[in-house]
C-alpha cells in the first residue's frame, strides 16, 4: 500500500511540478522545440533523466528504508540518511528543479528557467518553515547530527554517511 501512495504522490506532486505546469508554461509563451538538437538539448535531456532519477530514488528509499513515503500524511517512520541523502538533505526536490532546469535547456526557454527560480525558492520556504521544524521535532538529536553533516541542496559526501 505504501508503494502506491507513494506513486501517487509522484503523479500529483512532481507530476503538476515538473510536467503540467511547464506544459502550461511553454503553451502560453508559445514555445516549441528546436527544429535541430544541439548541445543544449541533450545536457537538458540529461537534466530530466538525472531530476527524475532522484525522484525515484527517494520514493523506493523512504517505502523501503524510511518505512512511509514521501506524503506529509503518513511520513517516513526511520530518517533516512543513505544514497543521495548523503549529498544532499533534499534529493527529491532537488530533482525536481533539475528536471525543470532541464525543460529549460531543452525548450530554450527563459520562461522556465524563471519558473525553476520560482519552484525552488517556494520548496526553499516548505523546508525552512514545515519539513525541517518537523523532522527535528520527529527525530530529534539524530536529525541534528544529520543537518550538521549533510547540507541542505548539495555538496561533498558526507563523511559519516549511513550505508543502504
Amino acid at each position: 500500500m505504501l508503494w502506491l501512495k507513494t506513486l501517487a504522490l509522484i503523479v500529483v506532486s512532481p507530476g503538476t511540478i515538473d510536467v503540467l505546469l511547464p506544459w502550461l508554461i511553454l503553451r502560453a509563451t508559445h514555445a516549441r522545440p528546436p527544429a535541430s538538437i544541439g548541445f543544449l538539448q541533450v545536457a537538458g535531456a540529461v537534466l530530466v533523466l538525472v531530476g527524475a532519477g532522484f525522484i525515484l530514488f527517494v520514493a523506493q528509499a523512504f517505502v523501503r528504508h524510511g518505512r512511509g513515503t514521501p506524503i506529509p500524511l503518513e511520513p517516513p517512520k526511520n530518517l533516512v540518511t543513505h544514497g543521495l541523502f548523503c549529498f544532499t538533505r533534499n534529493p527529491m526536490f532537488l530533482g525536481m528543479v533539475t528536471i525543470i532546469l532541464g525543460e529549460a535547456l531543452v525548450f530554450r526557454s527563459p520562461a522556465l528557467l524563471a519558473y525553476a527560480g520560482v519552484v525552488f525558492l517556494g520548496l526553499n520556504a516548505v523546508l525552512l518553515f514545515s519539513e525541517e521544524p518537523d523532522l527535528r521535532r520527529r527525530f530529534g538529536s539524530a536529525y541534528e547530527r544529520y543537518v550538521r553533516i549533510t547540507p541542505r541542496w548539495v555538496g561533498k559526501r558526507s563523511p559519516d554517511c549511513a550505508a543502504p
